[in-house]
């Protein structure tokens, strides 16, 4: 199988398989505020990642490309609705289009649609600091991902199995170009300690990517002859991935992503430490199914309920939300106190009226 038929194939197992409710974030709850002593018009959504400014949290986050014309098509829809709605995208991996040129228009497509719009390259940790170029250059990108996925190539059929080395080159990387890099798990959630070693390397930003939404093991299973079922639950959710990550790292920009559904969601990962919010499964479930039109409509319900939301908290802007306090449950609080992280903090935290 060519690599831009398992680029389409991906795209369509990741529709069937669809994303679980297990990221977390009903594990969390906001402590209610009865006299917030805030107006939805006194919000600013506002934030950073890394020196990068966006005007809203959140985001397009990577989904595909090289993948021929039907990628090439989802591709130009979606940077039309970050264009619409004034949020940054990344695109999938360009692997594809370093090993062949003919499918750098599916990419380029991205920049074309939305010329003056926040757009971030991708590639995985075997890629050199040349290809990262690349990269960038074709689609003038103004930030780099680079993605971990080593749960999925492990289970895909005709996947990497060799991981040395991923350091070095993420370093060589961040060092050696003109745009911040942020390095990104596809599925899997980050660990305290892969945050720590990724802070020394010199990226900007991380995002988790955690456990809960598209689940790239079954996916690459349903590919399979003999399944690896084993990786099917492996990793850690999303809304205890971000606190991990915010644990021993406080200065590095935090961008949560898996299984993020709705704003409500969306917001809980912002105070737990996210600096933005990456949202590809539904994004791609509404184009798909629903079209373009109700794809912008969507993304602009979602900032709009964060307002909302984020009134009724009474927290003016991103750093207010971090200090909302919440009661963690469940699950993600069993994890957290086994992990050496005292969840108690959180529901006694206070905002500033």
């Amino acid at each position: 199988m060519s690599r831009s038929e398992r680029k389409w194939e991906h795209i369509d197992y990741a529709l069937k398989t669809g994303q679980s409710r297990q990221s977390g974030f009903d594990d969390i709850t906001f402590v209610h505020q009865s006299l917030p002593e805030c107006s939805t018009e006194l919000i600013s959504i506002d934030t950073k990642i890394g020196e990068l400014s966006l005007s809203s949290p959140i985001f397009i986050n990577a989904m595909t490309g090289g993948g021929g014309n039907k990628t090439l098509e989802i591709n130009r829809a979606l940077a039309i609705a970050a264009r619409e709605t004034n949020i940054a995208m990344a695109v999938g991996s360009q692997m594809s289009a370093i090993k062949n040129e003919l499918e750098a228009d599916t990419y380029k497509i991205v920049r074309a649609e939305n010329p003056k719009g926040i757009i971030i390259a991708n590639l995985g940790s075997e890629a050199t600091l040349e290809e990262a170029k690349r990269a960038c250059d074709m689609i003038e990108a103004d930030a780099l991902q680079i993605h971990l996925n080593v749960i999925q190539e492990l289970v895909m059929p005709e996947g990497d199995k060799d991981f040395t080395g991923a350091l070095n080159r993420i370093a060589e990387i961040a060092s050696g170009l003109s745009v911040p890099v942020i390095v990104k798990e596809v599925g899997f959630g980050m660990s305290m300690e892969t945050v720590n070693l990724l802070r020394s390397s010199g990226v900007a930003a991380i995002d988790i990517g955690g456990f809960g939404g598209t689940n790239f093991s079954k996916i690459e299973n349903a590919r399979r002859e003999r399944t690896f079922p084993f990786f099917d639950d492996w990793g850690i959710p999303t809304a205890a991935s971000i606190i991990e990550a915010r644990f021993l790292s406080p200065e590095i920009s935090v961008i949560a992503s898996g299984g993020i559904q709705n704003s409500l969601d969306a917001v809980k990962a912002l105070s737990l430490g996210a600096d933005a919010v990456g949202i590809a499964g539904r994004f791609l479930k509404v184009l798909i199914e629903d079209g373009l039109e109700r794809l912008i409509n969507d993304i602009q319900d979602i900032k709009e309920e964060m307002l909302i939301i984020m009134t009724a908290l009474g927290t003016k802007n991103i750093a207010g939300l971090q200090n909302a306090p919440v009661v963690i449950s469940g699950r993600v609080h069993h994890w957290l106190n086994e992990r050496g992280i005292d969840t108690k903090k959180f529901s006694q935290r206070k905002i500033n009226f």
